[in-house]
């Protein structure tokens, strides 16, 4: 008995110190491109929280017609991510292209401000935010899996999208108060989210460094960050060709990986949707419209970290699914006799660990498939697929809401989305089991 007294706290701060390691490990450059990554996010959401409004109500547009404004916004851009991931790989200057992006991003704010209600001038505009977002995500993702080691990619990828929602978090909240001040101004809001962009742009070129040596080997430097200065393998110096970036689709396991993207992405109508469908059913205000986005961010905030740790110890596969049974859960309730405010919460807290459970992991299973020098030409090989699919999900979507009503829509959400889940389950089953060997021997 004196003996498993004295034991147990031993046990413990073991636990408690090993607990703190697994964290620190992660890196310091994480911590930089989350911190780029929350700053921006402020900026996008103060956009985004506002822009079903600006277009439904303010415009006057139909479900069908922002349906497609709506694909365009995540979706159009495809070329780009791809044409981004190639660049950052063949010239290894990952966090410039990154910085590009953000950059881009940040001066397209404006063009909505000048765009006045013009939809070819609004659609111009959504396409340059996007094509930044387009030329980014890929190589910020790849710096991301080559600052941690390949056994903490799941808590790497829970850090950084838990700083990521904080500022998606704060976003509406931002939009809220600057409306209030311009006595609901929409440029306003536009000037202030280009303002704050600049500012993630500055952090990048301070803070984040780029990585052009071997990837993470899992034995942290003495600085715990990637050197920008280490010299690079004798693969990593070798000029990456489009023929080599081609040859990825040769591997099976790719393969599946982007199929199934392509899956996951078709049953994601969008948050716009989401949002106006709880709008009209519970007859929310307009002016509290905003803070629905702030209902699923604080949910997600909270849970991306323990979920990206998680899916480190259980395997990312069945956390991802388990984020999409999530979605087809939100897509009931939207049609469920029950309404209220309860509603309100279930629907957004839902939808809140959706994106918890699936932005980055699905990343963090595709790295350790991917050789490091191709690295960030095949995660923008699976964002790509994903983002053709949202294209296509949101116009569908968007087509049947105005066809056959709003109840039918979500009903064939709702099989579309289970479809998916038993399918992908079947196609990456393999691909998971070859992801835990890799990192098991790495």
């Amino acid at each position: 008995m004196y003996l498993s007294t004295i034991g147990r706290p031993k046990s413990l701060a073991r636990d408690r110190k090993a607990g703190r390691r697994r964290w620190a490990v992660v890196g310091g450059n994480v911590f930089a491109l989350g911190a780029v990554s929350l700053v921006t996010d402020i900026s996008s959401e103060m956009v985004t929280a506002i822009l079903p409004l600006y277009l439904v109500i303010g415009l006057q547009f139909s479900p069908a017609a922002y349906g497609l404004v709506d694909g365009l916004y995540t979706g159009a851009t495809v070329v780009l991510r791809l044409a981004g991931g190639y660049l950052a790989d063949r010239i290894r200057r990952r966090k410039a292209v990154a910085g590009f992006g953000y950059a881009l991003s940040a001066v397209a704010k404006l063009g909505l401000l000048a765009a006045g209600g013009s939809v070819t001038a609004i659609g111009l505009a959504i396409t340059a935010d996007r094509a930044g977002k387009g030329l980014r995500t890929a190589p910020r993702d790849a710096l991301i899996t080559l600052s941690a080691p390949p056994g903490q990619l799941g808590r790497a990828f829970g850090v950084h999208r838990t700083m990521d929602s904080v500022g998606a978090f704060i976003g509406p909240l931002v939009a809220l108060a600057v409306l209030a001040l311009a006595g609901q101004g929409y440029d306003a809001v536009f000037v202030t989210s280009s303002c704050i962009a600049v500012f993630g742009v500055v952090i990048l070129a301070l803070f984040v460094r780029d990585h052009r040596g071997p990837a993470h080997t899992g034995v942290p430097s003495p600085a715990n960050a990637p050197s920008e200065t280490a010299g690079p393998s004798k693969a990593a110096r070798e000029t990456v060709s489009v023929r080599q970036a081609a040859g990825l689709l040769r591997d099976s396991r790719v393969r599946r990986l982007l199929l199934a993207a392509c899956l996951l992405g078709f049953v994601t109508v969008g948050d716009g949707f989401v949002y106006l469908l709880l709008q009209r059913r519970e007859e929310v205000s307009l002016g509290w419209f905003p803070l629905l986005a702030v209902g699923t961010s604080l949910a997600y905030l909270l849970l991306a970290a323990p979920l990206g740790a998680l899916a480190d110890r259980v395997g990312r596969l069945p956390v991802t699914l388990g984020g999409y049974a999530a979605l087809v859960a939100v897509y009931l309730a939207l049609v469920a006799p029950v309404g209220g405010p309860v509603l309100v919460v279930v629907v957004l807290c839902l939808y809140g660990l959706f994106y918890a459970a699936t932005d980055g992991i699905l990343m963090a299973l595709a790295a350790p498939l991917l050789p490091e020098r191709l690295r960030t030409t095949g995660l923008a090989l699976v964002q790509t697929g994903q983002a053709l699919a949202y294209l296509g999900s949101s116009v569908l979507f968007g087509v049947a809401w105005q066809s056959w009503g709003i109840t039918a829509a979500c009903w064939l959400a709702v099989l579309a989305g289970v479809t998916a889940i038993i399918v992908t389950a079947a196609l990456l089953r393999g691909v998971s089991r070859t992801e835990i060997e890799m990192e098991a021997a790495s």
